[in-house]
This record gives C-alpha cells, structure tokens and sequence, in this order.
C-alpha cells in the first residue's frame, strides 16, 4: 500500500465517520465538528482527484469541499443562530 492510498483511505473515513455519526444521532449534521470532517476528508480526496484528473470525483469532493466550508463559515458569522435574550421582565 502506498502513502497516497494511505491518505485516500484517511480522507474517506471523515467522511464516513461524520455520515455515520450524524446516522446515528451522534453528530448533528449542522454542527461544526460534522462540518469539519467533511471539509478534511472531502478535501483530500478532491486534491487527490485533481491530481489524477479525475474529474467526476474532483466535482463531487470538490463541491463537498465548498458546501460545507460555506456551512461552517455561516455557523460563524449567522447571528440568528444565537438564542434571543429573555424578554425584560416589566413590572
């Protein structure tokens, strides 16, 4: 086995492990962690596609790559995210 199929097989267990997690009511698909295994393995796996010029696979992880690096920098910057503070209480 050689390194790259070694670093292939590392990227395609993110990926795994946060599908599985998120299957299993572990992960919730929006959270950050999940978005972050995607973006490490999809990564990988798309510049190891570019690097082979595989196309169809540099589309799919490429555009996993994208879509959930968009995902993770809106959890960031979304302020609708944060729960509204309690209403002020009146006498």
């Amino acid at each position: 086995m050689h390194l790259l199929d070694i670093v292939e097989i590392v990227g395609s267990l993110l990926i795994l492990a946060a599908f599985a997690a998120a299957q299993l009511r572990k992960l919730d698909a929006h959270s950050v962690p999940y978005l972050v295994l995607n973006i490490g393995g999809a990564g990988i796996l798309a510049v190891i596609a570019a690097s082979q010029q595989s196309w169809g696979f540099l589309l799919l992880e490429g555009t996993w790559t994208i879509v959930s690096a968009i995902s993770l920098a809106a959890r960031f910057t979304r302020r609708g995210d944060r729960p509204a503070p309690p209403p002020a209480h009146q006498a």
